[in-house]
């Protein structure tokens, strides 16, 4: 089997943060004097919160401090989302299942480390079940540049053709791809249609085709 091991996007993928996320980045418009609506983020998905706020507010031709929007975005979304985050369906099944198969996990998020450490608190798995992190901060391009999946092959010690990227995003797909990993997406954030450029497509990790994990 050529396949050795998986790499997850975090949002979307393994946790149903993006209404929270949407929600604090709304209120930190906000308090800045702009009202934003939902679907102005839905083009920045999955391309990490530098360019996720930064693409609306371009959009509203509004100042944006990186730094200082950015972190005011993560204090809200901390407080929105205590007691509240939960694993999408089939997470911890197919996870503990890629870990019998002897598969190496690592999780890839364009998200800064605040944001990854928040989700992985409530996410809850066992010590040992991620062997590398890569976040939004440990590399230079951002999704759908492939930089973070090459990244995340080397600290598990593969090469990218050995790796499955599962992914709900479309830039995200494309940055798998881009890597030379196969790809897996899930129909979290968007409908079957424009993940087409995706290897697998399911509604759920709950459904993953077989074959996703069988090459």
């Amino acid at each position: 089997m050529n396949l050795k091991g998986i790499l997850f996007d975090m949002d979307g993928v393994l946790v149903d943060s993006e209404e929270f996320i949407c929600e604090a980045a709304i209120c930190m418009f906000r308090e800045k004097g702009i009202e934003v609506k939902a679907e102005d983020f839905v083009p920045f998905i999955g391309m990490g919160e530098n360019r996720y706020l930064g693409g609306v507010a371009e959009k509203y031709h509004v100042p944006f401090d990186q730094e200082r929007d950015k972190r005011r975005t993560y204090e809200i979304y901390e407080e929105l989302t205590k007691g509240k985050l939960k694993a999408l369906p089939g997470v911890h099944r197919f996870i503990e299942m890629c870990r019998k198969k002897g598969l190496k996990i690592a999780i890839a998020t364009s998200a800064d480390r605040v944001k990854l450490e928040t989700n992985l608190r409530a996410l809850q798995f066992p010590e040992g079940t991620i062997d590398a992190t890569v976040n939004g901060l440990e590399v230079e391009h951002k999704k759908p540049d492939p930089e973070i999946y090459l990244v995340a092959a080397q600290k598990l010690g593969l090469h990218p053709e050995e790796c499955l990227v599962v992914e709900d995003a479309v830039s995200g797909i494309k940055a798998g791809k881009a890597a030379g990993c196969k790809v897996l997406a899930v129909r979290t954030s968007f409908p079957a249609e424009q993940l087409k450029e995706a290897d697998w497509i399911c509604t759920t990790l709950a459904e993953v085709p077989p074959e996703a994990l069988k090459w």
